[in-house]
């Protein structure tokens, strides 16, 4: 599995789309009830991006997550992202997300923590 972790991440440095490119990208989140903290993911990804068509564009990531959940060891897990944005008119457009992280320090025989996302942005 780490050979394919390893492969996908040096996959994000070759590619022959014009407008395509390797990116990296770290996001932290954090979680809150009311003023209660209750975890912070902090992923530190490594990607690609690139053009679908002339109105679609795609990326995917992958990297480690740190996770701190309150009161708790931080552990580090595997996560990752794919997504696209569709330009369906001059102020209107679509996307949509897949994201996962994994569970128990980065273990994959465990079920995946598995996110979708799916939008629409109205511009002005």
């Amino acid at each position: 599995m780490k050979s394919l972790l390893i492969a996908g991440a040096a996959a994000a440095f070759v590619g022959p789309a014009a407008m395509a490119g390797p990116y990296v990208n770290i996001e932290s989140n954090a979680s809150f009830t009311g003023t209660d903290y209750n975890a912070t993911t902090t992923e530190f990804h490594v990607g690609y991006e690139g053009d679908l068509s002339d109105n679609a564009g795609y990326y995917a990531q992958l990297g480690p997550a740190l996770v701190s959940v309150d009161g708790e060891d931080r552990t580090t897990e595997m996560s990752g992202k794919v997504g696209v944005d569709v330009a369906l008119s001059d102020n209107l457009s679509a996307y949509g997300e897949v994201a996962f992280l994994t569970q128990d320090e980065a273990n994959f025989d465990e079920d995946l923590n598995v996110g979708t996302k799916l939008g629409l942005k109205y511009a002005f």
